[in-house]
């Protein structure tokens, strides 16, 4: 219309940047190219506005959640280009409201008919609403929509690679610490049912195994190795059946495990701790079973491994490997009555010395962050137990003392 202002639209791009948080991936900000330097208090909560459309990269894969809308903005502020607070810079951070049924933040979906997660493209529109001003006068019409790259905080930190024996290609997921002058132990984290496939980075990405990088987990150790392992399919894929007690993957994972440990010289060989969640509990129980004395302790979550598959035999072996189960009574998915349960109770009859096992009436959220509507704290499907391990804060009395999963693991030796 005559004598309407027109806004000049300026193209202009951005950034994302990816969390793993307790229900999995999540994109918690975007950071926008401004072009000018602005201040930190020329930008406030109404300054734009972020609409995210995510599609599916499969065909025919159903999208769960929502499929496009705009995005609650919880906190702005002018920052440099990696998105670290300024006083004044040519970047503006956008944090977003995120949660455990936020569907628009995240980056992943589920394959219900495949049962595997994947990554989806998640397309950003950031529109101004609002002038900036700055000393070159006011900043106006910037239309964030090209991308110029992500952070993934902690996964970034990993290195994936593969590796093929006997036709059978793992990729892997690996953390190094930081170099000292001693040897450092090797923590092995299994993956679930919805991880397996070709893209390293999902068995770290698609729950909080990443953590296992964290500062607050490495001082346990003194440093450690991290490896995350990811198989084409599911570990359980039996030599017979699915979850017949043998997996086709167990011979390459070990051969995998046993080339990384000589290829970093600084792995402390006395002191390597398996674990895994379901699908790849069910793994962690076969290595602990076949493997017994390679490793110095065990830590399977909700693990799958039928008791009615484990020998007395077998339990006899187990009885000198330290184990931490870890487990909900609301699982429903592996149901603990006929897994865990049975298993921890013959080990513990069978005269185990160093057996452990938390069982949680329920798996809630412990940040204090998300809670359901009547205010009590959001519930998780029971068989997240994982959350627990991730966050450690499995705790049981031993000599006298409350201990954490992870102080547990961290004096375990072979020695």
């Amino acid at each position: 219309m005559e004598g309407e202002k027109k806004m000049n639209t300026q193209l202009t791009s951005y950034s994302t940047v990816t969390e793993i948080c307790d229900w999995g991936a999540v994109i918690t900000k975007v950071i926008v190219s401004l072009g000018k330097t602005v201040t930190q208090n020329s930008v406030s909560m109404d300054t734009f506005k972020v609409h995210v459309v995510r599609t599916e990269n499969r065909s025919n894969v159903l999208l769960l959640g929502d499929a496009k809308g705009d995005r609650k903005i919880t906190k702005v502020y002018v920052s440099d280009e990696k998105g670290e607070t300024a006083v004044k810079g040519k970047y503006v951070v956008l944090e977003m409201e995120i949660g455990p049924e936020v569907s628009l933040g995240s980056p992943l979906n589920f394959n219900l008919t495949t049962n595997l997660n994947g990554w989806i493209n998640c397309d950003y529109t950031i529109n101004q609403q609002k002038g900036i001003e700055t000393n070159s006068g006011d900043l106006s019409g910037l239309v964030a929509n090209k991308f110029a790259g992500e952070t993934k905080i902690l996964v970034d930190e990993f290195t994936v690679s593969n590796a093929t024996y006997d036709n059978v290609t793992l990729k892997y997921a690996s953390y190094v610490p930081e170099k000292n002058k001693k040897k450092n132990p090797l923590i092995i984290w299994l993956h679930g049912l919805g991880e397996g496939g070709t893209d390293g980075l999902l068995p770290i990405s698609a729950n909080k195994a990443d953590n296992f990088a964290s500062q607050k987990v490495q001082n346990y150790f003194g440093g450690a190795y991290v490896l995350a392992p990811q198989t084409p399919t599911f570990w359980m894929d039996g030599l017979a059946g699915f979850g017949d007690g043998s997996s086709k993957y167990e011979n390459a994972l070990m051969d995998l495990i046993k080339d990384y440990v000589a290829k970093n010289k600084n792995i402390d060989v006395s002191r390597i701790y398996i674990g895994g969640d379901s699908n790849g509990g069910y793994m962690t129980m076969l290595l602990a079973r076949d493997y017994t004395d390679y490793f110095a302790a065990a830590f399977p979550t909700c693990e799958a491994l039928k008791d009615t598959l484990i020998t007395d035999a077998q339990i006899q072996k187990l009885k000198s490997l330290p184990i931490w189960f870890i487990a909900a009574k609301t699982d429903t998915t592996v149901l603990p009555a006929d897994y865990v349960v049975p298993t921890y109770n013959r080990l513990v009859k069978a005269g185990s010395k160093n057996v452990y096992f938390s069982f949680f009436d329920k798996v809630v959220d412990t940040t204090g962050l998300y809670k359901k509507a009547d205010g009590t704290p959001y519930e998780y499907m029971g068989h997240f137990s994982w959350i627990y391990v991730y966050n450690n804060q499995c705790i049981d009395i031993i000599k006298g003392k409350a201990t954490t999963i992870m102080e547990w693991l961290a004096a375990q030796s072979l020695n």
